[in-house]
């Protein structure tokens, strides 16, 4: 009996980590360009393999085989190449099966738990870690559009200065700070040794789907097969990226007041039961002990997260 309710609830977790990734990777659509410049950055670049290697998805080799019947793998393998993590496949999905069995079997002992609270709880366990690792990469993307200006600035005097373009990527590569110094050195190691420089282009595309590392790589393939003064291109690009930073600020900043009132709105309910427990057990004991507590008590959490993600998406200004 116990290994087929093991079995059960391991069939369910990895079919919420599926549903989990799935619905991460749409979510995560706003933090690429790649439906605006797929029409006109892309067909400049040579439509060749992936930038990520071929390795095995898992030390395991059962667990590498089942994995490689799914399609979502190659999404995970994506996200963690861009949040700069070196884990397999098959470790960060280990890691996920094992917070959601945790979740479901820890809150299953919970007599006044429902079973529908404790699958629905263990689903949002499977997704903390894939949930950490986008945040991880959405952080670094983040910090890549921030600090990538300042490099074309960099690379344009390089340039002006007589510099071929290669050595003019490893000038960049000393001066800069993580992650460009990080991604540009990528693209240095693949463009002097054994690949292309439209193929390590394509890959930094790959690793940053920013709508000015597209323009970059498009200008700099233009350049190598046209001729023209690149270093004015980059001059321009940084300048309309900072313009550009400078507004994402601006809607930030102003979108900060919603968010924190959100956050207060999320926290303040729980806050004042817990006072409430501590002040007067008894007050809050009657509901927990009444027969429909418990579901009134979920329900409310449940409300609780929701409202939050709908004032979250509600700030969320795209531009």
């Amino acid at each position: 009996m116990l290994a087929v309710l093991a079995a059960l609830v391991f069939i369910t977790t990895f079919v919420a980590v599926a549903l989990a990734v799935l619905v991460a990777w749409f979510t995560s659509q706003r933090f690429s360009a790649e439906s605006v410049t797929q029409a006109s950055a892309m067909p400049l670049l040579e439509n060749t393999s992936g930038i990520f290697k071929n390795d095995e998805l898992s030390t395991i080799s059962i667990w590498g085989k089942l994995l490689e019947r799914f399609d979502f793998v190659e999404i995970l393998r994506k996200h963690l190449a861009q949040a700069d993590l070196a884990w397999s496949v098959g470790r960060l999905t280990a890691l996920m099966l094992l917070s959601g069995t945790l979740s479901i079997v820890v809150l299953a002992n919970i007599r006044w738990v429902p079973v529908w609270a404790a699958v629905l709880f263990g689903a949002g366990g499977t997704a903390a870690p894939y949930l950490w690792v986008l945040q991880r990469r959405n952080k670094r993307v983040r910090k890549f559009e921030e600090d990538f200006p300042e490099a074309l600035d960099s690379l344009a005097r390089a340039l002006r200065s007589g510099h071929p373009f290669a050595a003019a990527v490893e000038i960049v590569v000393a001066e800069a700070e993580a992650p460009v110094s990080t991604e540009l050195k990528k693209v240095s190691v693949e463009g002097n040794f054994g690949t292309s420089w439209e193929q390590a282009l394509q890959n930094l595309c790959e690793r940053m789907p920013l709508l000015e590392v597209y323009m970059f790589a498009s200008a700099v393939v233009v350049q190598s097969r046209a001729g023209g003064k690149l270093n004015e291109v980059l001059l321009r690009l940084a300048e309309t990226m900072r313009e550009s930073i400078s507004l994402k600020g601006e809607v930030r900043a102003l979108a900060a007041h919603g968010r924190m009132t959100g956050m207060v709105l999320t926290v303040l309910p729980i806050a004042i039961a817990g006072i409430m427990l501590v002040v007067s057990p008894e007050y809050l004991g009657a509901l927990i002990a009444h027969p429909y507590g418990k579901y009134l008590l979920l329900g409310a959490v449940a409300s609780l997260l929701l409202a939050h993600i709908v004032i979250r998406r509600i700030v969320d200004i795209k531009i």
